[in-house]
């Protein structure tokens, strides 16, 4: 799937798009207990900005749910929350610089990138473990996730997954890239 150009939703793409967060809400409610899916469609109708991030989350295969309330920013974080790392953001490489490196078989874009376009951030590793509270995540396919800036230096990258019933964080060059691996991404509204 391709993400869109202009970063903003018609309002029939923005009808479509509610309509379909909300079901997911709806049907997920152990991932947010005691939130209120209309004070969050009100707070996404005021900012069309990330209704445009959350569609494109959506478009790529993410699933975006939301699964966190920040009291104190007053915001709500949304997580891509499909099954596996969504399939339109696999087969990517860390970020520019290791794009870059690469002399021979360049991916076509790198997960920063790419999160950058769509206006998320990758999951941190404790995002990534928060979100396995919720449910069983990338049992088959795997995660970049947001990588220290020690390790980034090194050349590495961090990436994440679940198997054996248990969360492991793993490190790779940052210009490696597999049809099995992309990232999740959190967008705070």
């Amino acid at each position: 799937m391709t993400m869109s150009n202009k970063k903003e939703l018609s309002p029939e793409q923005q009808e479509e798009l509610l309509s379909i967060l909300k079901a997911r809400f709806e049907k997920n409610m152990n991932r947010h207990e005691g939130l209120v899916w209309t004070v969050i469609q009100a707070k996404l109708e005021a900012n069309p900005e990330k209704l445009w991030s959350l569609n494109e989350m959506e478009l790529t295969g993410g699933e975006p749910d939301v699964v966190e309330y920040y009291e104190k920013a007053d915001s709500y974080a949304f997580y891509d929350c499909s099954a596996e790392s969504p399939k339109g953001r696999r087969s990517v490489c860390y970020d520019h610089e290791a794009l870059e490196s690469r002399k021979k078989h360049k991916p076509e874009n790198s997960a920063m990138e790419m999160a950058t376009t769509m206006g998320i951030e990758l999951l941190t590793e404790n995002q990534f473990r928060a979100l396995q509270e919720l449910g069983d995540f990338d049992l088959k396919t795997s995660s970049w996730v947001q990588t220290p800036s020690d390790i980034r230096k090194l050349g590495g990258a961090l990436f994440c997954d679940r198997r054996f019933g248990h969360v492991f964080i793993y490190h790779n060059g940052a210009e490696s890239y597999y049809a099995s691996r992309g990232f999740r991404g959190c967008l705070l509204v």
